[in-house]
């Protein structure tokens, strides 16, 4: 069973850093990417940031020179450092995983809170 397990959310303020961990258990796939989404109150979930398994990045623009996405293969654990936080960077950010045939998991979601 696959479990994507987040942490470090929080309440931040804005201009502020923090960074998200995701660490994957029961994965006897092969892994194609991992990353993050988020969802914000009334709006639609959105890619934030992906990295392959070959250490291929992909950003949303509205985050590109502030986050950092960063993974450890071995560990099957994904990071995202967030830098120069913004108010309209607060939402649910949830980790995922897509295997090389396309399924993806998901996990439960850290909620970050950007207060200005």
């Amino acid at each position: 069973q696959v479990q994507l397990v987040e942490s470090g959310g929080g309440l931040v303020q804005a201009g502020g850093s923090r960074r998200l961990s995701c660490a994957a258990s029961g994965i006897f796939f092969p892994i194609n990417t991992m990353g993050w989404y988020r969802q914000a109150p009334g709006k639609q979930r959105e890619l934030v940031a992906s990295i392959t398994s070959g250490s291929r990045t992909n950003y949303a623009d509205s985050v590109k020179g502030r986050f950092t996405i960063s993974g450890d293969n071995a560990k099957n654990t994904v990071y995202l450092q967030m830098n120069s936080l913004k108010t309209e960077d607060t939402a649910v950010y949830y980790c995922h995983v897509e295997s090389v045939w396309g399924r993806v998991y998901s996990g439960q979601g850290t909620q970050v809170t950007v207060s200005s």
